[in-house]
């Protein structure tokens, strides 16, 4: 009789457990739906209510020479900020990885440490240095390489340079741990069987790195989309982005619809990014495969 109760009771526990993980997900689930979803839902209701029809503001906003400019040049920036910060951050990793030990990780700190600042603080130092009396202007005309300052700031590659200084400590972050994860018996191996220096960096090491590099890319690529301080401050109005077009609808024309359009293409974008780069990150492991 025991014994049939306390199978009635695991039993019952049994049937109890799987619900206890939702139990415990339902107040983070409920607040992203709150706090994300809706918000989201809203503004892409919003931008779907031009008196012309649903996609008339959409229609509207991508025939303009202009905005597709401004896309186009988005496009660049976000791609040359993304393989500028990746080719950095895997070569610091790289470096970081082999150090090891208290000076690695002291050398490590001091690369994330802008991470510990804001992105207004870190583009206003940029500012500084690009300036026409700035650090490179006054060290070029010192060495006598220039006559006159150089035109270095409000600019896109202004904005690349503030943008890779902003995401490169994330992808050190990302590939370092990746980097030590790979076991040492697999590089000994592959230079055991004669792999050169670069064929042990191409076909064993940058293979196993791929799932970290496409994290990184994702995280850099849609970050640059929707960096607005470092764009602003090194950018000008003559090199608008869609992040500062989207403020310069909302809070100097007040053209509410048009940013939410904006905002809806900023959104569309960036899940044409993240479903291409996991693309390429499937079709890369099928490669190694």
């Amino acid at each position: 009789m025991n014994s049939v109760v306390q199978t009635a009771q695991q039993g019952g526990k049994a049937d109890k457990r799987p619900a206890l993980p939702f139990v415990l997900a339902a107040p983070a689930v409920f607040a992203l739906l709150v706090f994300l979803v809706l918000p989201v839902a809203v503004l892409i209701g919003e931008s779907l209510t031009g008196p012309g029809g649903a996609l008339e503001p959409y229609v509207k906003f991508l025939s303009s020479g202009y905005n597709q400019r401004v896309i186009w040049r988005t496009l660049q920036i976000a791609g040359a900020t993304t393989l500028l910060a990746l080719a950095l951050g895997l070569i610091v990793a790289s470096a970081l990885a082999r150090i090891g030990g208290t000076l690695g990780q002291i050398l490590l700190f001091l690369c994330v440490f802008p991470l510990l600042t804001s992105a207004l603080v870190r583009s206003f130092a940029w500012m500084v240095i690009l300036g026409r009396q700035g650090l490179v202007n006054t060290g070029l005309q010192g060495i006598g390489l220039i006559d006159a300052p150089l035109s270095l700031l409000f600019n896109p590659t202004a904005m690349v340079i503030g943008l890779v200084y902003l995401f490169t400590p994330l992808a050190i972050l990302t590939l370092k741990g990746a980097i030590e994860a790979i076991a040492p018996q697999v590089r000994e191996a592959a230079t055991t069987l004669g792999a050169t220096p670069i064929r042990l960096f191409t076909q064993v090491t940058l293979p196993l790195l791929v799932p970290s590099l496409i994290v990184s890319a994702v995280l850099i690529f849609t970050g640059s989309l929707a960096a607005f301080a470092t764009a602003r401050l090194l950018g000008s109005e003559r090199h608008m982005i869609l992040p500062t077009l989207l403020h310069e609808k909302v809070m100097v024309s007040f053209d509410w619809a048009a940013g939410s359009v904006i905002a809806a293409v900023m959104l569309v974008l960036s899940f044409a990014a993240i479903t291409l780069f996991n693309a390429l990150g499937r079709r890369a492991n099928r490669m190694v495969d």
